[in-house]
This record gives structure tokens, sequence and C-alpha cells, in this order.
């Protein structure tokens, strides 16, 4: 316990003197077409996500080098996308690369329990690419999703605390020599979330995650969730990221279908329509993500299986759908 209040602590100063560092340099974010606020907020306060890791790799996850360099390269190159932006020619191959460090540490580590001499060159090289495909899209749909006070932080919370139960209670994790090591990286981030929600999950944020917030949280998460996925060989466990897939997925076909270039800016992500048009507090946004998410994970729990799944992206895309025909027109007029 006393261990757990001196990380706490110091992850709670580091977070405040990289405030007076981003007041410093003028890292800021301003109100703009994309995001929801109306003040002008600290950007980058989610470096304490990349911080939290830094400090578990220096202490328990030096093996895990793979992973930590991949970490440290989307996360760097977000940081300064967050100071100076970056083109997306540059931006994606690195994001490749990163994700793909991640995968290989999955997959042809020594905590994975897939043979590979068995499993062929083929399937290998099948598994890096679909991982790399969905892993790289599902880093984006996180930053994309990062618009209103809370949301990133709050619903990292959810996702983060119900991977530390599967890893805590799934008997096929029994043994597992690694599992203390991913374990502790879980509660790492979950102690330098709740610091980053002291300051961003509230009615006037002091900072905001920024892309190198979203993004290396998303990278961390889709690592322990990896982790998961790879020793119990089913997918299903995406069950844990429905609520901002389905979102994240069906926005993305929703602009498509507008005919708009899907890589600029918007607010036409159902969250964004609750908090600017229906004039929903942000917090309270950010909760309805939590709480929808909670549902997702415990019934997950309940029937871990496929079924379960599809059930969810059919009932999630159903509401999604409704909301957007009940409420879109209310963007357009404001558009307009």
């Amino acid at each position: 316990m006393l261990q757990i209040a001196i990380i706490f602590l110091s992850l709670f100063i580091l977070e405040v003197l990289y405030f007076k560092v981003a007041d410093y340099f003028n890292i800021i974010d301003k109100p703009s077409e994309r995001g929801s606020s109306k003040f002008i907020t600290l950007r980058g306060g989610g470096i304490i996500f990349y911080i939290g890791a830094l400090i578990w790799f220096i202490f328990y996850g030096r093996e895990y080098w793979l992973f930590f360099t991949g970490l440290s390269l989307v996360s760097i190159l977000s940081f300064v996308d967050d100071i100076h932006s970056l083109s997306a020619r540059l931006r994606l191959p690195l994001q490749f690369i990163g994700m793909l460090l991640l995968l290989f540490q999955l997959i042809l580590g020594n905590n994975c329990i897939i043979d590979i001499n068995s499993s062929g060159f083929f399937t290998i090289v099948l598994i890096l690419v679909l991982g790399l495909v969905i892993c790289t899209g599902a880093m984006n749909v996180f930053n994309f999703m990062d618009g209103i006070n809370g949301i990133t932080g709050g619903y990292s919370l959810v996702v983060l605390a119900f991977i530390l139960y599967t890893l805590n209670t799934n008997i096929l994790f029994e043994g597992n020599s690694v599992l203390p090591i991913v374990c502790n990286l879980v509660k790492m981030i979950l102690l330098a979330d709740v610091v980053f929600c002291l300051f961003n999950f509230r009615k006037r944020a002091k900072c905001f995650a920024g892309d190198v917030g979203s993004v290396s949280i998303a990278f961390i998460i889709l690592f322990t969730l990896g982790f998961i996925i790879v020793n119990t060989r089913n997918l299903s466990w995406l069950s844990f990221l429905v609520v901002y897939g389905v979102d994240g997925c069906l926005t993305i076909i929703h602009r498509l279908m507008l005919h708009e270039d899907i890589s600029q800016p918007h607010r036409k992500h159902l969250f964004q329509i609750m908090a600017n048009e229906l004039k929903i507090p942000h917090v309270v946004v950010s909760l309805v993500y939590m709480f929808v998410q909670m549902l997702c994970c415990f019934w997950y729990i309940i029937n871990p299986n496929y079924l379960t799944l599809l059930l969810q992206i059919l009932i999630l895309s159903i509401a999604y759908i409704l909301f957007m025909r009940k409420f879109f027109k209310l963007h357009k007029r404001v558009v307009k």
C-alpha cells in the first residue's frame, strides 16, 4: 500500500511539473473545429501515461524492450505532433513501425503460447498483417475519440480495470511466468490514469490528454488486451473496446457516405453531438460512455464468446443509427 501511495504521489508531482513546462513553452489547445472545448487549455497532460510506463519499464519490464521501444516511438511522435502538426505521411509509417514492435513482442516473445515453429511462416505473417491493420486503426480511433473532458481517462479506467480483473481471475493465466509483469504495467497505468483524471475529468479541465496521451494509452491498452487475446487465442476479447470501436467505425463510414475527407477534423462523433448540439455536460457524456462499456465488459465476462461480441456490435450499431437519424440534423444546422 505504501508503494502504491509513493508511486501515485510521484506521478502527481510529475504531472504538475509538466504543467509548468507546458505553460512555459505555450503547449496549449485552442478551441477548434474538432474539439468541443471553449477554453484555452494545456495540452499533453496525457504524457503521464508514458511516464508511468517508463517507471514500469525501469523497475519491472526491461525484458519488454520491444514493446517499450514501440511505445516510445509513437509517444514521442505524438508529442511532437501536439507541438507542431506533422503530416500523415510521416505519422502513419512510424505508427506502423511502433505497432509492429508491439506485435513482435506479443507473438514472437517468450510470453506467447503460440508455437512459432509449428505455426508456419505464412501464418505468422498473416497474424502480423491483420494485427498491424486492426491495432493501428484502433489506436487512431482512440485518438479520434479524445474530444471532451474525461472521455479518454474515464473510458480507459474502465477498460484497464477489466483487463486487470481478467488477468487476475482467468484460469488460463495460472502459472504464466510473465503475468506479474503485465499486471504491474496495468496497475501503473491505472494510477497514472487516476492522476490524469484529477485534472481532466471535470467541467473545466486543467489539461487535455493531447495526441501523446490518447495514442500512448491506446498503445498500452492494445498491448495488455493483446496479451489476453494471444494467450487465449480468442479475438472476442475485443468486446472490452466495443463502444469506441462501434462509434469510431460507424462515424468513419458516415463521413465517407457524406463524401468527406476522413483525415480532416470534424465534430460528427456521437459523443460530440451529445456535448455540442444537445448541450449535455462533458462529464455526463463521458460517464455514459464509461457506463455502457462497463455493461459490455460485464456481459462479456458472464458470456465470453463471439456471439456476445456480435450482439454488442449489433445493439450499439442500432443505437448509433437511431441517434443519428434523430439528432444529426442539429449538427447540419450548426454547420450551415
